[in-house]
């Protein structure tokens, strides 16, 4: 049988192919799919060829980021049900995200997330089979990481 880690109810977490570090998270065994904090969110064409452009703001990610823009071909639109029952059409874009030193693929919806205190929100697919949340813990995975595991 599979042991799963335990994630406390927030952690900083990594985003290599993004170039992110330490980005505070929300765990949320409430939602689906993982989501991440994003503005200015457009479709570019290029030699018949279309981009999903989109922005992760500085300010929103922690202490002295810059904002980022990125831009992808591998994405997709998809209906997905927000935190007040409204379904949605979102991008989503696949990427990895590093939690206890162990790199995961995973998808995020792109959503604007400017009300909500953690840019991003990491949902039951990535979490399912995989961690035990204990809402009274913080930063375990942080903490593993500094501890140099």
């Amino acid at each position: 049988m599979k042991t799963k880690k335990t994630i406390g109810r927030i952690d900083k977490l990594d985003l290599p192919e993004l170039g992110l570090e330490k980005v505070q998270a929300k765990i949320d065994t409430g939602a689906y799919t993982s989501a991440i904090h994003c503005s200015k969110i457009h479709i570019e064409k290029k030699d018949g060829r279309e981009f999903l452009v989109y922005t992760i703001s500085g300010k929103r990610l922690g202490h002295g980021m810059k904002a980022k823009k990125f831009k992808t071909a591998d994405f997709k639109l998809k209906r997905i049900k927000s935190s007040n029952g409204q379904v949605q059409e979102r991008y989503v874009v696949k990427t990895k995200i590093k939690i206890f030193n162990k790199i995961y693929n995973t998808e995020f919806s792109l959503s604007d997330r400017s009300h909500m205190k953690n840019p991003i929100l990491l949902g039951r697919k990535l979490l399912s089979g995989r961690f035990v949340v204990d809402v009274t813990e913080e930063n375990l995975s942080y903490q593993y990481h500094q501890n140099g595991r």
